[in-house]
């Protein structure tokens, strides 16, 4: 796999929520550390997503804010 996106994370599925449209993945990077991704259903099933199955979490984005209160 070769990709423009710099930000790959290497995790383990450890939950994933059909719904009609969209599922949410959770990944887990490293003991006690998360990422939570929506996507569709159909890409979900097309990528055979289960829990205990190895994924990357793939971050492309131009803007990352912080905020504070």
């Amino acid at each position: 796999m070769k990709l423009s996106a710099r930000n790959v994370l290497k995790g383990k599925v450890i939950s994933v929520k059909p719904g009609a449209v969209n599922s949410e993945i959770v990944l887990e990077l490293t003991k006690g550390l998360e990422v939570v991704s929506i996507i569709t259903k159909e890409s979900a099933e097309k990528l055979q997503l289960a829990v205990g199955k190895e994924a990357y979490a793939v971050i492309k984005a131009s803007n990352v804010m912080i905020a504070i209160d």
